[in-house]
């Protein structure tokens, strides 16, 4: 075999030109050229790595005169070391450069994001280019999420930006699961964490039909074409990176304790770091048969699926051929909220965006933009309509299929105004509203946001729930399980209690922002329950504060999950949260959600990222 590679040159590495924008680490421009050419063999050599075929591309090469075009020849053995060599590259160092192209921009993860833009560079959409980069994410960072990952939800501006619509691939509980499936005992906490760890806290996994429906859908390229680098990375590997570190002590004994994780993520009995070399050839070679199909159709109804399944049957879990049959990714129309010139569009249930909509709903009746933003009685506004978003969630909110989840009600704009009463009565008396719910830790999630140059947005959110998610891992296949059924309420009498066949509630909130009615900016974040409250930060300060989209990313955040418990981050002006503190509130420093945005711009082939 022999690839034929067309190497044009450009001008440019390293410095700010029409179109790009180049920030991050000091690098020199020679390394930030050799990152761009070895980031761009991967995504566009990696579809021919297994034809027999000369193929010839288009390449460039930071070596080659300006004024002259060179032709390499490779054997396939070479095709092999510069995907390793780019795959290595693209783990240990993509953060060097932060490029937005004239084709388009994405942002959420360092490796995805350069396959994303490669994607982009090629011609592809911002679908396409999102579903690229969720592909190359669910292998690049797989305590985050994977291709077993519990599943997504994501917002899309389609057709330049005339359509916007949703995608919802939560996680679907198993025709087995029921009501009390996960009693608790004395302590208060399910007994044996079942619903957290193992087979039974796994549901039918959603990530692979989302992406499949999302690019059958809205892109133009094929899933063979946008499968091929999450394929090479797979194979080739990577350093371990971040993912040594996101779990400790009883997380790694819990992965230990599963022979197919044990496999994957332990050498010689102990669990990788950092810097050791990993791959996933089971997963390549899985991924490879779907490439083959241009399909993920036997995952859910073939081969795959009766591996999984047996898996499940094998390990005590209830996931049947039956439930992956059954299972279904589905177009959702999205739930939205208009202010001033802007309207948000975000997921509906079972994501997270209801509580992004009642949030701004109440501030917006509150006429919070209106009130001095350094004043103490502004910031408790803003924590009590918080506060009184997260508790109607956590008490009301499930699937709309068991069919009494009282949303319309909640967000009636009657509802809003009584809310809004008992808000200014608590500020007005300097005192916090009753509470009426717990909360608990959720870490995890990858969210990626992309933009191309027809005025198409993408917003997507995909994730395994906490670190390496339900910490099992289906032999032979490669692929570690997310922890979906620990987003069902083990009470038995709530309205996101487990069932047959239902999704549980999550904290997504892939987001799309519009001004006069023009698709502008794609908002989403990571980072468990402080998700929701994240993206309304952002969103509020660019609708309510009308600051730009770097500046409103980088603005100080604060996070409450209805008690009394306030977060906030280091940066947070610290007279206000005094004053909360004499209102009654505990306030603590954490830090909040990444948020990942990127957006449209006057310019035409210019685009604004930002993600913090």
């Amino acid at each position: 075999m022999r690839v034929v590679v067309s190497v044009p040159n450009r001008a440019g590495h390293g410095r700010e030109r029409a179109g790009e924008t180049v920030a991050g680490d000091a690098v020199s421009p020679r390394k930030v050229g050799r990152l761009r050419n070895l980031t761009w063999r991967l995504c566009f050599l990696c579809a021919f790595a297994l034809k027999g075929e000369d193929v010839a591309l288009p390449c460039r090469s930071e070596d080659s005169p300006m004024s002259r075009s060179k032709i390499h020849s490779i054997t396939r053995r070479q095709f092999h070391q510069i995907a390793g060599t780019a795959a290595a590259t693209l783990a240990a160092g993509a953060n060097a450069a932060d490029e937005i192209g004239a084709a388009g921009a994405i942002r959420g993860e360092p490796t995805a994001e350069k396959v994303g833009q490669q994607i982009l560079a090629a011609g592809g959409n911002a679908v396409d280019a999102i579903v690229a980069a969720a592909l190359t994410a669910a292998v690049v960072v797989p305590h985050q999420t994977g291709i077993g990952g519990y599943g997504g939800h994501a917002t899309f501006a389609i057709d330049g930006g005339r359509a916007i619509t949703s995608i919802d691939f939560n996680t679907m509980a198993p025709a087995a699961a029921r009501r009390g499936m996960f009693p608790k005992g004395p302590d208060g906490k399910v007994i044996g964490q079942r619903n957290t760890i193992g087979w039974l806290a796994a549901g039918v996994p959603g990530i692979l039909a989302g992406l499949q429906l999302a690019l059958d859908s809205f892109g133009t390229k094929s899933f063979r074409e946008v499968v091929q680098p999450a394929i090479v990375l797979a194979r080739e590997g990577f350093s371990f990176g971040g993912a040594a570190s996101s779990v400790a002590g009883p997380g790694i004994e819990q992965l230990a304790a599963d022979p197919g994780s044990k496999a994957l993520y332990f050498r010689d009995g102990k669990f990788l770091k950092a810097a050791d070399h990993y791959s996933n050839p089971d997963l390549a070679r899985m991924l490879q048969s779907l490439a083959k199909d241009n399909s993920v159709d036997s995952f859910y109804r073939g081969e795959i699926a009766e591996r999984i399944a047996a898996a499940f049957a094998n390990n005590g879990g209830r996931v049947t051929k039956a439930d992956m049959e059954a299972y279904q990714a589905r177009v959702v129309e999205p739930i939205k909220v208009t202010w001033g010139d802007w309207t948000v569009h975000t997921a509906p249930l079972t994501a997270g965006g209801p509580t992004i909509i009642e949030l701004m709903m109440l501030l917006k009746e509150l006429k919070w933009a209106d009130r001095d933003p350094a004043a103490a009685d502004t910031l408790q506004l803003q924590i009590e309509a918080m506060r009184f978003a997260w508790q109607d969630r956590l008490e009301f909110f499930g699937d709309p299929q068991r069919g009494d989840i009282p949303l319309d009600q909640i967000l009636d704009p009657d509802a809003i105004r009584s809310a809004c009463d008992h808000i200014e009565k608590a500020v007005a008396a300097k005192k916090p509203l009753s509470v009426r719910v717990t909360t608990r830790p959720d870490p995890g999630t990858i969210h990626l946001s992309a933009a191309d140059r027809q005025g198409n947005l993408a917003a997507l959110t995909l994730t395994h729930g906490g670190s390496f998610g339900a910490k099992v891992t289906v032999p032979g296949l490669g692929i570690t399980l997310g922890h979906g059924m620990s987003r069902f309420e083990p009470q038995t009498w709530h309205a996101n209690a487990p069932g047959p066949h239902l999704r549980p509630l999550n904290n997504m909130c892939p987001t799309i922002v519009a001004k006069n009615g023009k698709p502008t900016f794609a908002i989403g974040a990571r980072g468990g329950r402080k998700i929701p409250n994240a993206v309304a930060e952002v969103l509020l300060q660019l609708v309510a504060r009308s600051k730009n989209l770097p500046d409103a990313v980088a603005a100080p955040r604060l996070h409450t999950e209805g008690t009394l418990l306030v977060n906030a981050e280091k940066s947070y002006p610290g007279e206000p949260l005094d004053a909360l503190k004499e209102r009654g509130y505990t306030v603590a420093t954490q830090a909040s959600a990444t948020v990942s945005a990127v957006g449209l711009t006057s310019e035409a082939g210019r685009f604004v990222t930002a993600m913090r």
